[in-house]
């Protein structure tokens, strides 16, 4: 059996020890565990170029970062669509933090706006809960833990 020792008092503890059990200080271990990617948009412009070299004309949402899956780009082709956890649903976010109908996507005219479906966390614009909200280019959205920036061309 493998041990640990604790950083205060020195203590052998079992390798899946959290606490120590003589001292009771948290015993912190290097970990080569899950990492998130996260990237900001410096230039606009280069993410626009981006999207057209992708095929994506019209508005996308950019996910930074969240479920491992930063930097893959949705592209709504409906004037309405639902994100959540339903595998229904057009932007589907495997995740228990977002409810299974979260919020919609909706266009009208030449505007996008969010609109969130009574979700229990909540979604957030430019980290300001919303219920419903116009969309600006470069608006960044939150739906659970994943975060996502609003781009239209």
């Amino acid at each position: 059996m493998s041990h640990i020792y604790c950083p205060e008092c020195g203590f052998q503890n079992p390798e899946a020890a959290n606490y120590c059990a003589k001292c009771g200080a948290l015993i912190v271990r290097e970990s080569g565990g899950e990492t998130t990617e996260s990237f900001a948009l410096e230039d606009p412009q280069e993410a626009l170029d981006a999207l057209e070299d992708l095929g994506i004309k019209g508005a996308a949402l950019v996910v930074r970062s969240g479920g491992g899956r930063s930097g893959e780009t949705f592209a709504p082709e409906a004037d309405r669509t639902t994100i959540g956890r339903s595998p229904e649903c057009g932007i589907f976010l495997d995740d228990v933090t977002v409810s299974r109908k979260h919020a919609v996507l909706a266009k009208d005219g030449e505007r996008w706006s969010i609109e969130d479906q009574g979700s229990l966390n909540g979604t957030f614009v430019n980290r300001e809960r919303v219920d419903s909200a116009v969309l600006s280019d470069g608006d960044e959205i939150q739906i659970g833990k994943y975060r996502f920036t609003f781009l239209q061309r």
